[in-house]
């Protein structure tokens, strides 16, 4: 039975920020609220419970394309190559908010996405998330929770989300009905940035 912990956005309680980041460092998988949809998501530097979040995705972690989700932009060179200055003018001009960039990775990516070239970075404008990163110290890994139904492609409402997935994690944040619409995905690892899925938000390039 996962947890169901209530969170309001405008003021995220300390108390309860804090439990969210223990449950992370044990090893459990959460799902949270974001600037976007709502997100599976996990501490990077526990592999175990990244397996787990793939495995839910039906995908091999190896091969998994999961968001780093980032305090700010000073957690970066962490895990990605040195960056030209307008490609972090670009980054600082529209984050916080709903995008991912993907970016070239570095030698420090965790080990199981060391022939990884690129890694996507998010940092949400959703100040709960953004407590929770922030208590953690380090970035969560993140994937959007995807709807089977064809027509409603993410579930928003947070109770909902937890009768479905009350067996498969150990805590859902309820912060709110979520939005439905994905990040926009660039790729800023070529010459020009490159908008690779139209989601939510317009670019400032």
């Amino acid at each position: 039975m996962a947890e169901f912990i209530k969170i309001y956005e405008e003021n995220p309680n300390p108390r309860e920020i804090k439990r969210v980041v223990k449950i992370l460092r044990d090893g459990g998988v959460i799902i949270y609220p974001s600037d976007t949809v709502y997100a599976l998501g996990c501490d990077i530097k526990n592999t175990r419970a990244m397996e787990r979040v793939a495995q839910l995705r039906g995908v091999k972690l190896e091969k998994a394309n999961f968001s780093f989700v980032c305090e700010d932009l000073s957690n970066l060179s962490d895990y990605v190559k040195q960056i030209d200055t307008p490609t972090f003018k670009l980054l600082k001009r529209n984050l916080p908010g709903p995008y991912t960039f993907i970016l070239p990775g570095n030698n420090n990516l965790p080990s199981v996405f060391k022939k990884k070239k690129e890694v996507g970075i998010r940092v949400p404008d959703n100040s709960i998330t953004l407590a929770i990163v922030q208590e953690l110290g380090n970035p969560i890994i993140s994937t959007s929770i995807k709807d089977e139904d064809e027509v409603i492609e993410y579930t928003t409402d947070p109770e909902l989300i937890l009768e479905k997935w009350d067996n498969l994690v150990d805590l859902v944040i309820d912060g709110g009905y979520g939005g439905n619409i994905p990040s926009t995905v660039i790729d800023l690892t070529g010459d020009e940035p490159l908008v690779i899925r139209e989601g939510k938000g317009s670019l400032e390039l």
